[in-house]
């Protein structure tokens, strides 16, 4: 079943969650088999996917989330198969959707994720892969061969802003890849914050002048590929974790709200099982939150203690485009 969880992040600037969608109150993914338009529940709209049941294209497990994100108790793998069409499209897709009223589309906020893939049925490389995009895709990322551009195969991971790409690095199986869009939807722009592993967030591209829009629910979590003549479907999974919007100020700890922040190498080999990537976590410091959670009628405030991993000056792995 679903609760609705709202973090107060104690400190020096107050940070909000408006919507979390660390998966934390699903049981399995089934559980997004309960929204419909006509009875909206759960963090997420489930409408984009192909024809096979949920567990085809979405399930979730502790291994599939950043070992360093102890703020969720399990991530989320999202899989292209032969079967992914959507609506009579030619692109295959597995989208999810936020699925709530709060402003995530309002004034300066930040759209938190961390994502991997695994070198089992990695994304193609001669393909465009458009993930974790905006409607209007004035911001995303991107992976694969881009369509229309030069040569037939490309390894990069990308941040792209209205299709220009601002940031790129090798996308190397095992790496999870922390992110934050920071969007000023009043002052119209999108800074890109970034790590890797268990290392908290840097901002590594600072704003870029764009008009940001969004009506609240065009958000998409999740991959849609471009088709390439001559390319065969192939299966690809796809991991994210610590997935929340946020105000106030940036939570920079991969820890996220709630969470203790463990170590790890982001450039070491995971431990792969057939149920995703492990890796070993160790506490370090603490800092105060308080979580309220409603569920049904109820409603519960409690105080935890979690991480609070101190910034870092130097830049995340990636190259920054020349603008």
């Amino acid at each position: 079943m679903f609760s609705l969880a709202i973090v107060a992040l104690a400190g020096s600037a107050a940070s909000t969650v408006l919507w979390d969608g660390r998966f934390n109150g699903m049981s399995s993914s089934t559980d997004l088999n309960e929204w419909s338009w006509s009875d909206e529940v759960g963090p997420y709209q489930y409408y984009i996917h192909g024809s096979e049941t949920v567990t085809s294209y979405v399930n979730l497990s502790p291994s599939y989330k950043n070992p360093a994100d102890s703020g969720s108790t399990q991530g989320v793998k999202i899989t292209l198969d032969g079967t992914s069409y959507w609506n009579g499209q030619t692109m295959r897709r597995t989208e999810l959707i936020p699925q709530t009223t709060a402003a995530i589309n309002s004034g300066k906020v930040w759209y938190h994720f961390s994502m991997m893939m695994s070198a089992t049925n990695p994304p193609s490389i001669y393909r465009e892969h458009q993930i974790n995009f905006f409607e209007s895709h004035f911001t995303e990322m991107k992976a694969g061969w881009i369509s229309g551009e030069s040569g037939t195969s490309d390894n990069l991971l990308r941040w792209d802003v209205s299709s220009t790409t601002h940031w790129s690095t090798p996308w190397v199986a095992g790496v999870w890849h922390n992110v934050a869009y920071e969007i000023d939807f009043t002052g119209g722009s999108v800074a890109f914050w970034h790590s890797t592993g268990s290392d908290p967030l840097t901002l590594t591209v600072a704003a870029v002048s764009i008009s940001a829009s969004s009506n609240g629910e065009d958000w998409h979590l999740g991959v849609l590929e471009l088709p390439v003549n001559g390319q065969a479907d192939g299966m690809e999974d796809y991991y994210f974790s610590g997935v929340y919007v946020e105000s106030g100020s940036l939570t920079t700890s991969v820890a996220g709200p709630g969470g203790v922040v463990g170590s790890s190498s982001a450039s070491s080999s995971p431990t792969t099982s057939s149920h995703g990537t492990t890796l070993s976590t160790s506490v370090t410091s603490k800092s105060s939150t308080t979580v309220i959670t409603t569920k049904g009628s109820s409603t519960s405030v409690s105080s935890k203690s979690s991480s609070a991993a101190s910034s870092s000056s130097s830049a995340a792995g990636g190259t920054a485009a020349k603008w």
